[in-house]
């Protein structure tokens, strides 16, 4: 029988239950394509000390590791009674099995870049790496929302669309480390293009802040119709303007948030049949609409489940602070 080739990490995520570690802690970084977040995190989920950095200042990785190490390192130092156990490292197509990023669009450092030895030789302390929505998904099972599931999926809702799936307890990572990817699944054949990735159609051109904000303006300029979002320059618009016109009552631009909903409870439902969630669990910027966009992605993703499905699966917001929430998902690789 034809053995499988061993991948350089564990090819399964599972959290595992703690026991008296009071003075064991972790190191959480989240990469982001503007800013690098970073903090030291306790098994409890409590920052006790935070910092950020520019990414895109740094031309080179080695470049930004040395401001890494120059920021955390003094304070690990300064921390006499602190064993740190591990680094935890959450940044755009971050491979979970290779510990490395490969070819994230929104990154200065091109091609594949190894990152989780380069901390790991840096800093003297085993790093992990995964992909930012994954890093959300394992915080929320630690410390949030997710606590005692071992089936849901976390969409992440900002500029684009993020998702991390745990089915049976364990993430999902497919046999390359890059499984769960949906907010790139196609939910308009032919439809709106993705500038990133060439795809037409794809989730994320639609229930992403930046679609909002897209959809909007093509419901103003097809129709004559008065609104208050006319008030604002085409390019100014951004989608906290057009919830806060949909909150003073504006038809278009509660027609944006119906119509955001409806794809988006579209797509739940298809992702449902998936891993039959016990939960959904929605984070990021725009689930501050609230029932402006909830209501109707909780009625059309009912009305798109299988009846086996119906009124079974919770649809419900991370209980993550959204400001730490990057810390603690990376943190909580560690663990």
């Amino acid at each position: 029988m034809m053995q499988q080739a061993k991948k350089p990490y564990p090819n399964k995520i599972k959290i595992k239950a703690m026991m008296d570690i009071s003075n064991d802690h972790a190191i959480g970084i989240d990469i982001g394509g503007t800013n690098t977040k970073y903090g030291i995190v306790n098994h409890r989920g409590q920052i006790i000390f935070e910092g950020s950095i520019k990414t895109d200042q740094y031309p080179t990785i080695d470049e930004f590791i040395d401001a890494l190490y120059g920021k955390l390192q003094p304070e690990i130092d300064a921390m006499k009674d602190v064993n740190i156990v591990g680094i935890g490292l959450g940044a755009p197509n971050g491979n979970f099995y290779t510990g490395t990023i490969d070819y994230a669009p929104n990154l200065r450092w091109k091609g594949i870049v190894p990152l989780a030895q380069l901390v790991t030789e840096k800093f003297g302390i085993t790093a992990k790496l995964t992909n930012d929505a994954n890093a959300a998904a394992v915080g929320e099972m630690m410390y949030g929302a997710a606590r005692g599931m071992k089936d849901f999926i976390m969409i992440t809702l900002g500029t684009g669309v993020g998702s991390g799936i745990f089915a049976n307890g364990e993430l999902v990572l497919g046999h390359d480390g890059f499984a769960g990817e949906l907010g790139h699944s196609i939910v308009i054949p032919g439809g709106r293009l993705h500038p990133h990735t060439g795809l037409y159609g794809s989730l994320e051109s639609y229930a992403s802040a930046t679609g909002v904000t897209v959809t909007a303006k093509e419901f103003l300029s097809g129709t004559a119709e008065a609104s208050i979002l006319r008030e604002t320059p085409t390019d100014d618009l951004n989608s906290k303007i057009v919830f806060d016109a949909a909150i003073a009552g504006d038809a278009i631009a509660m027609k944006v948030f119906e119509f955001t909903g409806n794809i988006l409870g579209m797509a739940l439902a298809n992702f449902v049949t998936f891993s039959s969630p016990q939960a959904i669990i929605l984070f990021g910027g725009l689930t501050k609409a609230g029932d402006i966009l909830m209501k109707p992605v909780k009625d059309s993703m009912e009305r798109n489940l299988l009846p086996i499905f119906r009124n079974k699966i919770q649809l419900i917001f991370s209980e993550l602070k959204e400001s730490d929430a990057a810390i603690l998902g990376a943190s909580a690789l560690v663990w």
